[in-house]
């Protein structure tokens, strides 16, 4: 007996003690009990190339994440309990061919498949164990029903997990054929099939996947299928490169005529598919991309576009350069001059023997410097000699009519006299310097010869009872004055410029 007999006759003989797994793939509407949405059609053949991200709308990715290597194409990879990635179409194709370049994973339990399927179950498979490192089951399915005896095996030369291989199906009403790296090895007949009852003839999807049959939670039967109990001590991966899809019919749809889930129940719609749409669609184009396929004059007018907007940036940006260094350097002289200017005050007050730390500032001026004029006297600094200044003579204050209260200067020149202040040793008041008769002018003559006043201090504005001849009117009786009424008046035999007279133009 050959090898392959052998082999053969092996798996023929497993098969009838463990239980390969059928049905991995479910439908949400079986049209042998409903009514259900056409299928959309592929309509034409394509190789999907996975060194990228096939076309939007061609494949949905389910159960975990699939990436994508320029070099090892799709990675499938399961690292943890529960993942099983997977690429199903979302088109159909009504007998035809598929091609998938393919690499196995590794581990104990887990599975690769390639596997096409309908939404009455019918199911065509290419599975992988990954304890079985030489040899690939192929196996089908009619309606979902579990016919163990459907399996075989076929040795792979250079092994299934060290290479990718080329693993095809030809598929028509009449057979389905199962080829490796091009080489025939297996041919199931309709006929054969429960007298077609169970061959697969509906229009059909392709799914690429990963999954661990040898998990823990599956049935015992599919984990000794599988090869053994998988442990996900590491992750393991299965490697897709390209996968070649034909149609053998063309149209936009496929869907069922009636419930029977026969070939001759398909009713396919003319026009246009998806697929055929997607497939072709132009992919968003990258900017590099966008500005290769611009005209070489449109180049050369964006080159000197930008130029001049670079030529003025830079030159914008010099003449700020320049204005900011000019500014800066007025700011440093303004600076410099300032400091210079403090630097000479501050020498003038050390000669002066003033201490700059000592003058108070009221946002103008230095209030501690004394007043040239006699007549505006600031505040005195604390500390001074001259004392605080004089409080401001309130009329209705209470000490208004007292004795010795002060009133304000009518003038405030020499001839300022305070009215209402007591004559010098008075015991009183004055009443305002007022006189019983009525005050005449100066008669013609002389002037009257009033006596030098006495210097005001400038800053004490108060005047010394010796200073009391130097008030208006004539001094009172107890300093030497006259009664007379008539101010100014000279007496009789004494007019202006009399020797007899002491003070001309007064009467004794």
């Amino acid at each position: 007996m050959s090898t392959r007999s052998f082999l053969v006759a092996a798996a023929s003989l497993l098969s009838l003690f463990v239980y390969p797994v059928a049905g991995q793939l479910t439908t949400s509407c079986n049209p042998l009990n409903a009514t259900c949405p056409a299928d959309p059609a592929l309509g034409t053949t394509h190789t999907f190339y996975f060194n990228a991200t096939p076309p939007a709308g061609t494949f949905n990715t389910t159960a975990g994440t699939v990436d994508y290597n320029y070099d090892t194409g799709a990675a499938f990879t399961i690292s943890k309990k529960g993942e099983s990635p997977t690429l199903i179409s979302n088109f159909y194709f009504f007998f035809g061919r598929t091609e998938v370049f393919l690499k196995a994973a590794p581990g104990t339990g887990i599975i690769s498949s390639i596997v096409w399927s309908s939404d009455v179950l019918d199911e065509v498979d290419w599975e992988f164990m990954g304890g079985n490192t030489t040899h690939v089951s192929t196996n089908y399915f009619g309606k979902g029903e579990p016919d163990f005896h459907n399996a075989d095996y076929h040795p792979v030369n250079g092994g299934v997990q060290d290479d990718y291989h080329n693993y095809t199906c030809v598929w028509t009403k009449d057979q389905l054929e199962w080829y490796i790296d091009s080489q025939h090895v297996r041919t199931l007949l309709a006929t054969d099939a429960n007298n077609t009852l169970n061959y697969p003839q509906t229009p059909m999807k392709l799914s690429l996947g990963i999954w661990a049959g040898g998990d823990p939670d599956q049935p015992q039967g599919t984990i000794e299928w599988a090869g053994g109990v998988t442990t996900y001590s590491e992750p393991y991966t299965m490697y897709v490169k390209s996968a070649l899809v034909q149609d053998y019919s063309t149209g936009k749809e496929y869907s069922y005529g009636d419930h029977t889930g026969t070939w001759e129940s398909i009713k396919i719609a003319s026009g246009n598919s998806t697929a055929v749409e997607n497939i072709n669609k132009q992919p968003e184009k990258s900017l590099s991309e966008k500005w290769n396929d611009l005209p070489s004059s449109t180049k050369n007018g964006v080159y000197a576009a930008a130029g001049g907007v670079g030529a003025i940036a830079f030159i914008a940006l010099v003449v700020f350069g320049v204005r900011q260094r000019r500014r800066g350097k007025q700011e440093a002289a303004l600076l410099a001059q300032r400091q210079e200017q403090e630097r000479v005050e501050l020498e003038r007050f050390k000669r002066e023997g003033r201490d700059p730390d000592a003058l108070a500032f009221d946002g103008t001026e230095y209030k501690g410097a004394m007043a040239t004029s006699a007549y505006a006297v600031p505040d005195s600094p604390p500390g001074s000699a001259a004392g605080p200044p004089e409080k401001a003579w309130d009329p209705t204050g209470p000490s208004a009519g007292a004795v010795g209260a002060a009133m304000p200067l009518l003038r405030d020149d020499a001839m300022s006299q305070r009215i209402g202040s007591p004559a010098p040793g008075s015991a009183g008041p004055q009443r305002n310097n007022s006189f019983p008769a009525p005050i005449r002018t100066q008669s013609p003559g002389q002037p009257p010869q009033i006596p030098a006043p006495t210097p005001i201090s400038p800053v004490n504005r108060t005047f010394s009872p010796s200073n009391a001849s130097m008030r208006m009117g004539s001094p009172g009786p107890q300093a030497g004055g006259y009664g007379s009424p008539r101010i100014n008046s000279p007496a009789p035999g004494h007019g202006p410029g009399s020797p007899a007279s002491p003070r001309p133009g007064y009467a004794r």
